[in-house]
Protein backbone atom coordinates (compact mmCIF):
# COMPACT_ATOMS: atom_id res chain seq x y z
CA UNK A 1 0.00 0.00 0.00
CA UNK A 2 1.11 3.54 -1.05
CA UNK A 3 1.50 6.46 0.92
CA UNK A 4 -0.65 9.85 0.56
CA UNK A 5 -0.58 12.66 1.77
CA UNK A 6 -3.52 12.45 4.04
CA UNK A 7 -2.57 8.92 5.30
CA UNK A 8 1.32 10.35 6.19
CA UNK A 9 -0.41 13.49 7.75
CA UNK A 10 -2.93 11.51 10.24
CA UNK A 11 0.23 9.28 10.96
CA UNK A 12 2.35 12.24 11.96
CA UNK A 13 -0.44 13.91 13.97
CA UNK A 14 -1.14 10.23 16.34
CA UNK A 15 2.85 9.77 16.65
CA UNK A 16 4.27 13.37 17.24
CA UNK A 17 0.96 15.34 18.89
CA UNK A 18 1.54 17.55 16.39
CA UNK A 19 -0.87 20.83 16.42
CA UNK A 20 -0.38 21.30 12.65
CA UNK A 21 0.65 19.18 9.90
CA UNK A 22 1.14 20.04 6.51
CA UNK A 23 2.44 17.39 3.60
CA UNK A 24 2.92 18.19 0.04
CA UNK A 25 3.08 15.16 -2.44
CA UNK A 26 5.95 16.45 -4.24
CA UNK A 27 6.06 13.02 -6.88
CA UNK A 28 3.07 14.14 -8.80
CA UNK A 29 0.21 11.84 -6.77
CA UNK A 30 2.45 8.61 -6.35
CA UNK A 31 3.25 8.82 -3.06
CA UNK A 32 7.14 8.60 -3.65
CA UNK A 33 8.16 11.73 -2.23
CA UNK A 34 6.69 13.77 0.36
CA UNK A 35 7.91 17.51 1.88
CA UNK A 36 6.32 17.81 4.70
CA UNK A 37 5.84 20.91 7.91
CA UNK A 38 5.51 19.79 11.51
CA UNK A 39 4.49 21.87 14.19
CA UNK A 40 4.96 20.16 18.00
CA UNK A 41 5.34 21.01 21.23
CA UNK A 42 7.65 17.69 21.40
CA UNK A 43 10.33 19.13 19.17
CA UNK A 44 10.78 21.94 22.50
CA UNK A 45 14.07 22.47 23.61
CA UNK A 46 15.30 20.16 21.04
CA UNK A 47 17.96 20.94 18.51
CA UNK A 48 17.30 20.88 14.35
CA UNK A 49 19.31 17.61 14.54
CA UNK A 50 17.68 15.73 17.37
CA UNK A 51 14.12 16.80 15.79
CA UNK A 52 14.88 15.23 12.43
CA UNK A 53 16.09 12.13 14.53
CA UNK A 54 12.76 12.22 16.51
CA UNK A 55 10.54 12.80 13.08
CA UNK A 56 12.41 9.90 11.35
CA UNK A 57 12.51 7.21 14.09
CA UNK A 58 8.41 7.88 14.53
CA UNK A 59 8.24 7.48 10.18
CA UNK A 60 11.11 4.74 10.30
CA UNK A 61 8.55 2.50 8.17
CA UNK A 62 6.81 4.87 6.30
CA UNK A 63 9.82 6.73 5.14
CA UNK A 64 11.62 3.68 4.37
CA UNK A 65 8.79 2.53 1.79
CA UNK A 66 9.42 5.92 -0.03
CA UNK A 67 11.98 7.65 -2.19
CA UNK A 68 12.46 10.78 -1.09
CA UNK A 69 11.05 12.75 2.91
CA UNK A 70 11.92 16.58 3.47
CA UNK A 71 10.52 17.61 6.74
CA UNK A 72 10.71 20.76 8.37
CA UNK A 73 9.80 20.76 12.11
CA UNK A 74 8.62 23.83 14.58
CA UNK A 75 7.18 24.17 17.88
CA UNK A 76 4.23 26.45 18.23
CA UNK A 77 6.40 29.67 19.34
CA UNK A 78 8.47 29.65 16.40
CA UNK A 79 5.56 28.46 14.01
CA UNK A 80 3.62 31.95 14.86
CA UNK A 81 6.89 33.71 15.08
CA UNK A 82 7.63 33.46 11.58
CA UNK A 83 3.72 34.56 10.27
CA UNK A 84 2.27 30.59 10.74
CA UNK A 85 -1.47 29.97 11.66
CA UNK A 86 -1.96 27.30 14.23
Amino acid sequence: MSLTADSLKQIIQQRLEASLVQVEDMSGGCGQAFAVIIVSNIFQGKNKLLRHRLVNNALKEEIASIHAFTQKGFTPEEWLNQGGIL
